[in-house]
C-alpha cells in the first residue's frame, strides 16, 4: 500500500447510497467494515436508544399546544397511562395501553362533556365532538418533541375550513397507541387520531406515527386503525401528512368507518406534478 492509498476497498454500489438512509455499499478493510462506518453505526444505535429512554416534557408541550392553537378549545390536558415509570412501560406494554386511574377519573369529571365517561350507544351522533387528537410519547418522546406541534399546526388549517368540533388536545405519557382509543371514548369523539413517537431505527430516531380510528373504544385492535408513518422532515413531511389524513378524516366521518375498510386514495404532491399515476408494476402504454 502507497503512502496515499487507502485501506479501505470500495464498494462498485456506493453511488446508490444518495438515494437511501440504509447502510449499503460501505466498503470493507479486511474483512471488516471501515472504522467510520463502524462508529457511525455505534453513534446511530446509541441515539435510537437515548430516544427509547428520553422523557417527554410533557407539561411544556401542552402549553406549547395552548400557545399556538388556541382555537382547539379547552386547554390541552397532561395525562398518564397505568405505566408508573419507564422501565415499567418497557416491560409491560399492556400498561401503556389504558390510562391511569387518575387520568381517567380526569376525563370523567372534564366540564363540558356530559357524555364523558357514559355508556355511549354506538351511534355517532351520541358523542359531542367529531375529533380528538391524542398525543403520545410512545417510544420516541424526540419524535413527539420535535414534530408532533408542526404537524399540529399543518392540519389545522385544513380542518377551520370545514365543520369540525375538537375536543381538548391531550397529551399522554409513557402510552401505547391504544391508549387513544380510551382517551376518545371519554370525550366521546367520533373519531381519534394519535400522534405517537415511533420505535427509533438506525437512521430514524426522531420518527413520528398517526393512527386514526373511527368511534373509538377500548378493547378495538390494529385492524380498526389507520396509519400514517414517518413523519417528520427527513421522511413524510407535515403537508403530506396533513393532506393524506385530512382525506382519511373526511372519507371515516362520510363513510362511518375505518382501518383495514377504509383505503388511503390520495396521489402524493410528487406524482400530481409529474403526472405518474400509472401502477409501477405495469409498464404504460
Amino acid at each position: 500500500m502507497t503512502k496515499h492509498q487507502s485501506p479501505v476497498v470500495a464498494n462498485p454500489w456506493s453511488a446508490l447510497r444518495q438515494f437511501t438512509d440504509a447502510r449499503i455499499a460501505l466498503g470493507r478493510a479486511g474483512v471488516s467494515l471501515p472504522t467510520h462506518a463502524h462508529l457511525e453505526f455505534q453513534l446511530a444505535h446509541a441515539n435510537a436508544r437515548d430516544a427509547v429512554h428520553l422523557a417527554l416534557d410533557a407539561d411544556t408541550l401542552a402549553r406549547n399546544i395552548d400557545a399556538s392553537i388556541p382555537q382547539a378549545g379547552a386547554p390541552c390536558m397532561v395525562l398518564q397511562s397505568a405505566a408508573a415509570n419507564r422501565a415499567q412501560y418497557l416491560q409491560r406494554p399492556d400498561y401503556g395501553r389504558r390510562l391511569s386511574a387518575e387520568s381517567r377519573a380526569r376525563l370523567l369529571a372534564l366540564s363540558g362533556s356530559p357524555h364523558a365517561g357514559a355508556q355511549l350507544e354506538e351511534r355517532p351522533e351520541d358523542r359531542p365532538y367529531d375529533l380528538a387528537l391524542v398525543v403520545v410519547d410512545g417510544l420516541s418522546a424526540l419524535a413527539i418533541e420535535q414534530n408532533a406541534l408542526p404537524f399540529i399546526n399543518a392540519l389545522l388549517p385544513r380542518l377551520d375550513q370545514e365543520d369540525w368540533k375538537l375536543a381538548p388536545v391531550c397529551v399522554v405519557s409513557q402510552g401505547r397507541v391504544a391508549v387513544g382509543d380510551e382517551v376518545g371514548q371519554l370525550l366521546g369523539a367520533k373519531l381519534v387520531v394519535v400522534l405517537i413517537g415511533e420505535r427509533p431505527g438506525l437512521s430514524s430516531p426522531d420518527s413520528m406515527g398517526l393512527y386514526m380510528t373511527w368511534m373509538p373504544a377500548v378493547g378495538l385492535t390494529d385492524a380498526a386503525r389507520n396509519c400514517i408513518s414517518n413523519v417528520r422532515p427527513a421522511g413524510t413531511h407535515y403537508d403530506e401528512a396533513a393532506y393524506k389524513l385530512h382525506y382519511l378524516l373526511s372519507q371515516a366521518r362520510a363513510r362511518s368507518l375505518s382501518g383495514v375498510t377504509l383505503k388511503d386514495e390520495t396521489v402524493s404532491a410528487d406524482a400530481q406534478v409529474s403526472g405518474s399515476l400509472h401502477n409501477f408494476l405495469v409498464l404504460p402504454p
